[in-house]
């Protein structure tokens, strides 16, 4: 049965309340922003009490709670109770009175922990964490997946108390994203919302860079699976080597000792006929000790020890979770980094992503072409040379790269540009969050 007409429903009003008609009016209108009644999810409902009306609307508590109490007359008016029964309730009241007393931040995690608790917030899952400045796209998968755990909460399908509870929401939320949908035109919301992450950032700053990302778009639509054969070999050595007994020995200095170091050079040819007396011999080495640690979370120091932890446990035992997150850490920003260095390595991939033989001075220059179109000028404080060297390191700890002709030149083993992929790929659809600029 349609909800009632906004309209009739404030005529309605008028009628038996005509002091509270132009609060309701005023509600409405920023509830629905015209759209019918029936469209309204708990979670617009929510989010205009605990966010737009302290935030949005003008006046003080006592007109805010009004305010309120006017849209719930009107919604229990059209037969919606429970969202009426919001309106009216102590939590509402809390959060105003939050706002008001406390200021903006304190009510804006008031805010937040109600909307957690209501249950009706999708998770993020594994195939999409959600976004906190969302496109057209992603706003709707975000709707339809919270009135899908509304109605799966009304229902009884989901208890919020159940210890099964987050596991549930997570499946469900997963489930909603990933089915094929008519209304869709066959497609899922999953797909609607990587489409649009991906466009979003072809079009980035700069016609150079959108001229060298337009291929990828394409390219990039499905995942890139696990290539064949003996991928990450240096990586899967070091974890393993780690969870022996005891895991890795280190030096007075916390640095890998000469005995691994010995063995890493021989095993993947990284000192080209160097005497080797520590990994200060093998510069490769440290870079992949600091990928592991750092960036994967998959060694940690204890003492004089380098020990596997439970994530590089996890990692080490499922070959394609290792594939991902080394792929992501081939571009994700390192401590201390900013845009423009992430920037320059993003290009770099792109032009290495075919598997050509560059000139190291060549990519410096084509990166540099392209970070400039993006409004990044080298010249200005920023250097290339870092976030470049620390790329092509990383590339070969990884086993992804080799030298070509006198070592200038650097080309991406079938591994490696299938690599470079997965690590675009993983770039151009991370969430877009706002910039903390406190």
């Amino acid at each position: 049965m349609p909800a009632p007409d906004v309209a009739a429903l404030l005529t309605e009003l008028e009628r038996s309340a005509p002091d509270v008609v132009d609060d309701a009016r005023t509600a409405v209108e920023w509830l629905t922003g015209g759209e019918p009644l029936e469209s309204v999810t708990q979670l617009d409902v929510c989010e205009f009490l605990w966010y737009a009306l302290p935030l949005k609307v003008s006046g003080d508590e006592r007109e805010h709670t009004a305010i309120a109490a006017a849209l719930g007359r009107l919604l229990a008016l059209g037969g919606l109770d429970r969202y009426a029964a919001l309106c009216r309730s102590h939590t509402t009241a809390h959060i105003l009175r939050t706002y008001a007393r406390e200021g903006e931040e304190a009510g804006a995690a008031a805010y937040q922990a109600a909307l957690d608790a209501t249950g009706v917030l999708p998770p993020d899952v594994s195939e999409l964490r959600w976004s906190s400045i969302m496109g057209p796209e992603e706003l709707g998968a975000h709707l339809a997946c919270s009135a899908a755990l509304e109605l799966a909460i009304v229902s009884g399908e989901l208890e919020p108390a159940a210890p099964t509870w987050k596991d549930q929401r997570e499946a469900l939320t997963r489930r909603w994203l990933t089915e094929r949908r008519g209304d869709l035109g066959g497609d899922c919301w999953l797909h609607r919302v990587h489409g649009e992450r991906l466009n979003r950032w072809v079009l980035g700053r700069g016609a150079q860079r959108r001229e060298l990302a337009q291929p990828f778009e394409v390219r990039l639509h499905a995942p890139v699976p696990l290539p064949p054969g003996d991928v990450l070999g240096p990586l899967r050595w070091l974890l393993t080597r780690a969870d022996e007994p005891g895991g890795l020995a280190l030096t007075r200095n916390h640095h890998l000792s000469r005995a691994l170091s010995v063995e890493a050079a021989e095993r993947f040819g990284w000192a080209a006929g160097a005497k080797v007396r520590g990994e200060s011999d093998v510069p490769v080495l440290p870079t992949l000790r600091e990928t592991a640690q750092r960036e994967l979370g998959a060694l940690c120091r204890s003492g004089r020890r380098l020990l596997l932890t439970a994530a590089g446990r996890r990692l080490l035992d499922d070959p394609a979770l290792l594939w991902e997150a080394a792929a992501a850490a081939l571009l994700a920003p390192a401590k201390g980094e900013h845009d423009f260095e992430v920037s320059a390595r993003e290009a770099a991939l792109m032009l290495l992503a075919d598997g050509d033989a560059v000139g190291t001075t060549e990519l410096r220059e084509l990166v540099a072409n392209v970070v400039s179109g993006e409004g990044w000028q080298p010249s200005s404080g920023h250097d290339l040379g870092r976030p470049l060297a620390a790329l092509l390191r990383r590339l070969a700890a990884f086993g992804l790269s080799r030298p070509v002709g006198d070592g200038e030149n650097v080309q991406l083993s079938g591994w490696g540009q299938a690599a470079a992929l997965a690590a675009l790929r993983a770039h151009a659809l991370r969430p877009r969050q706002y910039v903390n600029v406190g």
